[in-house]
């Protein structure tokens, strides 16, 4: 089976691929990032409607935040294979909706193990107002999630 590991950078995310790497048996990897045309985050904000479109894509062509994301993957693949883990893939995965739908899907779709993320450890207000990628995942997936907390100051090193 796979383990999908979602990846978007933060040292959240780090934690959770070295936490992965210390604690689980080896599986077959994936690291997986989740990434949006800037035109798409622009539409969702108020002021789109000044904002000009870009020209349209030539085939084969990539958006520059695909490329970008596929770079943040390789980085990702990287501290996994640092930290001892094997065979590792990389995933740039084009977002549709909300990044933890995205996730979700790949899962189903790789028939994933586990969904392995990180929590940005946000309480409260935070929490509600922003949303949580991690709570999103644990409740739409229909397979193990395992969310790692942030490491405290004491764990680092």
């Amino acid at each position: 089976m796979t383990v999908l590991i979602a990846y978007d950078g933060s040292d959240d995310a780090r934690a959770a691929v070295e936490y992965v790497a210390r604690h689980l048996r080896p599986e077959p990897t994936v690291i997986m990032t989740v990434w949006e045309p800037l035109l798409t985050q622009i539409s969702w904000a108020p002021i789109a409607a000044a904002v000009p479109v870009a020209g349209h894509m030539e085939e084969g062509e990539q958006y520059e935040e695909e490329k970008q994301a596929e770079r943040l993957a390789e980085r990702g693949a990287a501290i996994a294979a640092k930290a001892g883990l094997t065979e590792v893939a990389v995933r740039a995965e084009r977002g549709g909706g909300p990044v933890w739908a995205a996730i979700v899907d790949v899962a189903e779709e790789l028939n994933a193990s586990l969904i392995v993320t990180g929590s940005r450890g946000l309480a409260g207000a935070r929490s509600v107002i922003l949303g949580s990628v991690s709570t999103r995942v644990l409740h739409h997936a229909h397979r193990p999630v395992l969310v790692v907390p942030p490491p405290k100051p004491d764990d680092e090193g």
